[in-house]
């Protein structure tokens, strides 16, 4: 398989905008709230945590949270992320092309998440999430599931390993590739995910839309539902056994 230098991915980058979806736990309350008896001692508690929190990078103090929160934190996971190795510091905003691939990410994760506690039992109360959208714009960006750069395809989209994928992105932002198109290993339609590097990509600095969904987790399937939903295109369904066969990231 061969090997990119900074060079050669910049001559492969092209400009490309458009809109992303991502999906997060539910954002429009805080869980604080039921901790205290008003809204201004809620207020004060939401300081006081918000200062024990890592300190947002300067290049985005600007944007909205639902913005600007993965370029706070470490990865959760010890492994790192597809493109995000554990330690960095250099943040990665994960979204989707189309809604459906991003609740199969979502779908993903959360079974993950369940199967790796001690008890393994599922939640049967329904969880909420917010999905929306935001604009990006980029000037360098590079697509890993077209020519040159799919013939590591199989680096690209391991079921087991970020290894490849997080030193390309070493390589990556040194040829100041703003963001990674890439092929989803979670969805069955294989749809297209973003991997944006830099907060720059975003076009302007605030969600475009933000829909209410739930999330009903089962043996056999996992089911997102709209809030207010008034047809198919409101509902998504995937089957358990869809996931399960995926194998847990190794080092």
């Amino acid at each position: 398989m061969p090997t990119w230098t900074p060079s050669e991915l910049k001559s492969e980058a092209r400009p490309l905008a458009g809109k992303a979806w991502r999906v997060v736990e539910h954002q429009h309350t805080h869980a604080t709230r039921k901790l205290v008896d008003t809204q201004q001692e809620q207020q004060l508690l939401e300081d006081i945590l918000d200062q024990s929190k890592p300190q947002y990078p300067d290049n985005v103090a600007h944007y909205d949270y639902l913005l600007k929160t993965p370029f706070r934190y470490l990865p959760a996971n010890r492994y790192g992320s597809r493109f995000r190795r554990a330690a960095s510091r250099e943040g990665v905003f994960y979204a989707s092309a189309r809604l459906p691939t991003a609740l199969a990410e979502t779908a993903y994760y959360r079974i993950r998440f369940f199967q790796a506690t001690e008890s393994k039992l599922l939640p049967r109360p329904r969880a909420q999430l917010t999905a929306f959208t935001v604009a990006y714009s980029t000037t360098f960006h590079i697509d890993l599931r077209k020519p040159p750069l799919d013939q590591n395809a199989d680096e690209w989209t391991s079921l087991t390993s970020y290894h490849r994928t997080q030193s390309f992105t070493d390589t990556a932002r040194e040829a100041d590739i703003e963001l990674i198109a890439y092929e989803s290993v979670r969805a069955y339609d294989r749809g297209v995910n973003y991997a944006l590097l830099k907060p720059s990509a975003f076009r302007g600095t605030r969600p475009i839309d933000r829909q209410t969904w739930y999330f009903y987790l089962s043996p056999v399937e996992a089911h997102f539902s709209r809030a207010h939903a008034t047809g198919p295109e409101d509902h998504c369904t995937f089957d358990r056994a869809q996931f399960d066969v995926m194998p847990p990231i190794i080092p």
